[in-house]
């Protein structure tokens, strides 16, 4: 029996362990320390395909459905609804626990024993302002997390876990802001890391503060999606009689991984033709019935995700969109990016200097950064976050596995 810390990500998962003195990640697939948090729904021979596999068997058009940031359900209403796949109605709490069992499967299968034991990895807040929402959706967690196998289940704060971490690199006692931007939500600490901590000591006398925000990556994929990619497909354009747009609703979805599937509905995609041959100019609300048709949502959001990505390293951007129409792309810049997203950089700004309001700490006193979480490494994020905190260092971490190797830490030291 062994005990481990699972990351469960809005994109992506990781769960480890402490072998020998050291934390593992477990391989979760051939080659990678972390897997994709998706599922594909095969409809010709009736399978599941997991992680990156997933991405791939939608991204190569088998026919199927993909369900991707299950995450981002949780704390929601969208926890209790239900949808089809496989000819059968799944909650998302269904469809979270065949993820997660098929995770805690493949890292058994990697460890060789089983793990029972477990540090589960939370964000700070689930969903903004509501205490009751973020009980209920760490309930939630904690059910499936003990009907998929694991018998313990103790959860930690991510960015606490990615300090655990980073205190066995350091010398000294230093006070950092640790900045866990994941794919859906935002989350700050202001923690004090001492290299001296002993094995069974609690470190809450050493969280000064913490807060967050439901906005990640996924969220700024939309923010992008909406402002550049959706026009092309009618939003916000005056396109029907007396200039009415579009209902903006179907586009807000469209834009947002976690409602894609709920939009492949036969009466939406006659509206949408309905619309057309009312239009002034049709080829829009083409584009979009073609989108819904051929359900190529998330195809979409992944273009908008690599989009996204280009933009943040290498500059401009040409987008191919082929498959809404011959020959189409759509050239994006740098600027263009810059521009959507400046309303998520003011609000992570701000989300820092309030937990540096409610640690009582001035900004110069911070050390260090410790960034974690895929949309951490996005140039646009870490220039939000250094506005607040301009003298801090940005601590080299690893972005993707930290958390998890702080989350095995904790699971080491209580029940090992």
């Amino acid at each position: 029996m062994a005990a481990g810390g699972l990351d469960f990500g809005t994109s992506n998962s990781a769960l480890a362990i402490v072998r020998q003195g050291k934390a593992e990640l477990l391989p979760l697939e051939p080659d990678a320390r972390t897997i994709p948090s998706a599922l594909f729904f095969q409809s010709e021979d009736k399978t599941v395909e997991i992680g990156s596999a997933a991405m791939s068997a939608y991204l190569d058009g088998e026919p199927g459905r993909l369900m991707r940031s299950l995450k981002s359900a949780l704390g929601t209403k969208l926890i209790e609804e239900e949808t089809v796949a496989l000819g059968r109605r799944w909650r998302f709490t269904d469809i979270i626990a065949l993820y997660l069992r098929t995770v805690k499967a493949r890292a058994e299968a990697a460890l060789g024993e089983d793990i029972t034991q477990l540090v589960h990895g939370r964000p700070v807040h689930f969903v903004n302002g509501d205490e009751a929402a973020d009980r209920e959706a760490q309930n939630v967690l904690e059910d499936i997390a003990q009907h998929v196998g694991f018998r313990e289940v103790v959860f930690q704060y991510e960015p606490i876990a990615a300090a655990l971490a980073f205190e066995r690199q350091i010398e000294r006692e230093t006070l950092v802001l640790v900045a866990d931007i994941g794919g859906g939500t935002s989350d700050f600490s202001i923690i004090r890391a001492r290299p001296d901590r002993t094995s069974d000591e609690d470190q809450a006398e050493d969280i000064l503060a913490n807060g967050g925000l439901r906005l990640g990556g996924t969220d700024l994929d939309r923010f992008l999606s909406l402002a550049e990619v959706m026009p092309l497909l009618g939003y916000q354009q005056p396109l029907l009689r007396n200039d009415l747009t579009p209902p903006n609703w179907v586009y807000t979805k469209l834009a947002t991984w976690a409602e894609i599937a709920f939009l492949y509905d036969p009466a939406l995609s006659r509206e949408v033709v309905r619309m057309a041959a009312e239009a002034r100019d049709a080829k829009p609300l083409n584009r979009l019935h073609r989108v819904l048709e051929q359900r190529d949502g998330h195809r979409l959001a992944a273009s908008v995700e690599a989009a996204k990505i280009a933009l943040s390293t290498q500059g401009d951007y040409a987008m191919p969109l082929v498959y809404l129409e011959d020959a189409l792309s759509l050239m994006l810049k740098v600027e263009a990016l810059e521009a959507a997203l400046a309303g998520a950089g003011r609000q992570l700004t701000a989300e820092v200097h309030a937990c540096l309001k409610a640690a009582g700490v001035a900004p110069g006193a911070i050390d260090a950064v410790i960034l974690t979480g895929g949309s951490s490494l996005m140039p646009l994020v870490q220039r939000a976050i250094a506005a607040a905190v301009p003298d801090a260092a940005m601590t080299p971490f690893d972005a993707f596995g930290g958390v998890a190797s702080g989350l095995a830490w904790q699971a080491e030291r209580l029940f090992n």
